[in-house]
């Protein structure tokens, strides 16, 4: 058990840890442990409604097995709990705040996704379940992280930006779990599309890094007068 509690948690510490040292002025850790504990307590209540969607329902086609009944409420329920939770927090007040502590929320809900698979099937699978599902959770988190983080940067635009950091992580998280359950030699098609997404959410996280470089220093001044 103690195995799998390590393997399972350690490789979402280490995308966290990545994300969390990129940050300029880095955040409180008790809110960011705070974000991946909430995100962690999340996986209870899916898969609760999960297992009632495949107790009720018998062939469940892929297209909604993938988008509706794992994807949607699993970003759903991310993106509801940041609402919840941070959006609305004196801390949240730059750009790549918005990276931190969704990625936080994501991270939090693979550790403990991951967890219940290795206790399950064995920690030979560790290595497996860090470079695919908790590595994409993490580019999930990321990306809903940036919009989330433009929505409250720019307040004229928020309603735009909101709609976009649920939509964008569900979309691509249903085409991840599509590949994964529906199609053939489905491991060089999802490497394939992990690393378009690795580079769609890098050049992310650069972009609000390099947003709060170029309009800290005006805020700071400000702050410090």
């Amino acid at each position: 058990m103690i195995a799998a509690l390590s393997a399972g948690i350690a490789p979402a510490v280490a995308f966290m840890t990545f994300i969390y040292l990129r940050d300029r002025i880095t955040e409180p850790l008790w809110l960011i442990v705070r974000m991946f504990i909430a995100g962690a307590l999340i996986v209870l209540p899916i898969m609760f409604i999960q297992y009632g969607i495949h107790a009720e329902l018998d062939n469940i086609p892929i297209v909604a097995e993938a988008f509706l009944f794992s994807a949607f409420l699993e970003e759903f329920f991310k993106w509801f709990m940041f609402m919840f939770l941070i959006y609305q927090h004196d801390e949240f007040d730059n750009h790549y705040d918005g990276i931190v502590y969704a990625s936080a929320i994501s991270l939090g809900f693979a550790s403990l996704e991951n967890v219940f698979y290795l206790l399950s099937n064995g920690v030979e699978f560790a290595w497996m379940r860090a470079l695919y599902p908790v590595s994409s959770h993490a580019l999930f988190g990321i990306i809903m992280g940036y919009y989330l983080g433009k929505a409250k940067m720019k307040p004229k635009n928020k309603h735009k930006y909101l709609t976009i950091a649920f939509v964008l992580p569900f979309l691509l998280h249903g085409i991840y779990n599509y590949i994964l359950l529906g199609l053939n030699q489905f491991i060089i098609i999802l490497s394939i599309f992990l690393a378009g997404v690795w580079f769609f959410a890098i050049y992310r996280l650069k972009h609000a890094r390099m947003y709060d470089i170029r309009f800290l220093p005006d805020k700071m001044y400000k702050s410090n007068r």
